[in-house]
């Protein structure tokens, strides 16, 4: 693995109450540093279209160079202030760096996570960067870049634009919070393209926040679709496989680690086995 994800202990403050920063890592490659992104404002909700689960493999194709951008807004500047707190791209305006995109249009975007719906129930999808609109590490406090319901049997296509990092969460009707108002579900956590560690890409399942949290921990696998490393954890962490409890909070070397190039995750949300 060239990667090794730790857990920051950092802490946050909005409106003058200090925060647990919770589950954000620090993810460290031989030749650099990678983490998490900054800062504009608003939150989209996505439109409803999307294609069925029989959708063509077409959207394994990657495309030449640096893929399509249309749909996404500018790119913001990445900055490092410490060697925890890399703020990389979140899109200006804030959160226009993830956006939901057609299986046929999927192709041509160099970083896409296809979304598998639940077999049997309408499930709600948030997806976040790092760093929120208020340009501090608080993405996963209430804030959305990308949102949907995904039905039963449902695909739908998310394209990250490049140097995003951030996480996602899904659950039955709304994503439940812990007492600092952090998604406390399980996550599935992401890094695309990071400028800072060479172009390399990373991802993982985590349910360190909803363990912490006391609350349930959903069902979710992650596989890149181009290689063979997957990342999952069974509802209610029944069977974990390369992924984050809050018992590995503070190891290393946990999830997926993609050398620079297009990258194809395979999300199945509801996961049981």
């Amino acid at each position: 693995m060239q990667f090794k994800a730790l857990l920051l202990l950092a802490t946050l403050v909005t409106g003058g109450l200090a925060r647990p920063e919770g589950q954000v890592r620090r993810q460290l490659a031989e030749r650099g540093t990678s983490t998490a992104s900054a800062a504009s404002s608003s939150s989209s909700t996505a439109s409803s279209a999307s294609s069925s689960s029989s959708a063509s493999s077409s959207w394994l194709t990657t495309p030449s160079g640096d893929g399509s951008t249309t749909g996404f807004g500018a790119v913001t500047t990445s900055t490092v202030s410490g060697t925890d707190t890399y703020e990389g791209n979140v899109g200006n305006p804030w959160g226009s760096n993830i956006i939901k995109v057609s299986a046929s249009d999927a192709s041509e975007y160099k970083y896409v996570a296809q979304f598998q719906g639940s077999n049997t129930d309408s499930w709600n999808v948030v997806i976040w960067n790092k760093y929120g609109p208020d340009g501090k590490m608080d993405g996963w406090y209430g804030y959305s870049a990308l949102s949907f319901t995904i039905e039963a049997g449902e695909t739908v296509y998310v394209a990250f634009d490049e140097n995003t990092q951030g996480g996602w969460g899904a659950a039955q009707g709304t994503l439940p919070t812990d007492s600092d108002g952090g998604y406390s579900c399980t996550w599935g956590e992401f890094d695309f393209g990071n400028s800072e560690n060479s172009g390399w890409s990373g991802f993982d399942v985590s349910a360190i926040q909803a363990q912490n949290a006391g609350q349930t921990v959903q069902g979710m696998k992650i596989c890149d679709a181009l290689g063979s490393t997957c990342s999952s954890i069974t509802t209610d962490a029944g069977t974990v496989d390369n992924a984050y409890t809050a018992a590995e909070a503070d190891e290393g070397g946990i999830g997926g680690n993609l050398s620079a190039g297009a990258v194809r995750l395979a999300v199945t949300i509801d996961y049981d086995g």
